[in-house]
C-alpha cells in the first residue's frame, strides 16, 4: 500500500467507524423508546420505533457494502482487517437490536389495547440491564477497551436468570387467573426479546475483545476473565 493509498484507506475506515457510531445511536434510541412505550402504555412511541426501523436496516447495508469494498480493494492486514470484520458483525448485531426493539414496540401496542397488567419487576430490571449492557458494549468499542467488553459478557447470565424467573412467575399468574393469559403471553415475548438484546450486547463485547486482542472468546468461558 503506497502512503497515499494507506492514508485514503484510513480515512475510509474512519468513515465506517463514524457510520457505525451513528447506527449504534439509532439502535439505542429505538430500544429506549420501545421500553418507554411498553412501560408507559404509549402507542405513539411504539409507532416511532416501528416506523424508524428501515433507517437502521439501511445503515447496516451501507456499512456492510463499505467494509466489503475496503476488504476487496485494499486487502488490509492485522488490526485493520479485524476492525472491518468487527464492523460488519457489530452492524449486523445492531440491526437485530433494531428488530427486537420493533418486536417490543409491537408488544407495547397490543398490551396498550388489552386489560392492564403491570410488567413484572423482573421485566423492568431486564430492560434496564439490557439497555445498560448495549450502551457499555458500544462504549467499550469506542474506547477499544477489551476489559470492558469482557465485563459486559459476564453480565449476560443475570439477564438469562431473570428471563427464567419471568417465565415461572407468569406461568403461575396464568394458572391463577385465565383472563390474563393473553397479556401474560405478550410479556413472555417481551422478556424473550430483552434477553436477546442482552445476547447481542454480549456479541458486541466479544467483538471488542477480538478487535483489540485478536482473540475470539466466543464459547470460551475461561477467557472471559482476561489474562492472569
Amino acid at each position: 500500500m503506497t502512503p497515499h493509498t494507506h492514508r485514503h484507506f484510513h480515512e475510509e475506515l474512519g468513515q465506517v467507524q463514524v457510520r457505525l457510531l451513528t447506527m449504534s445511536g439509532e439502535a439505542e434510541q429505538a430500544l429506549r423508546l420501545a421500553v418507554e412505550a411498553l412501560l408507559e402504555r404509549n402507542s405513539e412511541k411504539a409507532k416511532l420505533v416501528i416506523g424508524g426501523d428501515r433507517i437502521i436496516d439501511q445503515m447496516e447495508v451501507e456499512i456492510e457494502e463499505a467494509c466489503i469494498d475496503l476488504l476487496a480493494l485494499q486487502q488490509p492486514m492485522a488490526k485493520d482487517l479485524r476492525m472491518l470484520v468487527a464492523a460488519i458483525k457489530i452492524a449486523n448485531d445492531l440491526e437485530r437490536v433494531g428488530d427486537h426493539a420493533v418486536n417490543l414496540a409491537q408488544s407495547a401496542e397490543r398490551l396498550a389495547r388489552s386489560r392492564p397488567i403491570a410488567p413484572e419487576p423482573e421485566i423492568i430490571e431486564m430492560a434496564r440491564l439490557a439497555r445498560e449492557m448495549l450502551s457499555d458494549a458500544l462504549e467499550a468499542f469506542v474506547r477499544g477497551d477489551s476489559a470492558a467488553g469482557r465485563e459486559v459478557c459476564m453480565r449476560d447470565d443475570k439477564v438469562d436468570a431473570l428471563n427464567r424467573s419471568v417465565f415461572r412467575i407468569l406461568l403461575t399468574h396464568m394458572m391463577e387467573d385465565p383472563h390474563i393469559i393473553g397479556a401474560a403471553l405478550e410479556l413472555f415475548l417481551v422478556s424473550r426479546n430483552l434477553e436477546r438484546v442482552a445476547d447481542l450486547a454480549t456479541n458486541i463485547g466479544e467483538d471488542v475483545v477480538f478487535l483489540v486482542e485478536g482473540k475470539s472468546i466466543k464459547h470460551h468461558a475461561e477467557d472471559m476473565k482476561g489474562h492472569s
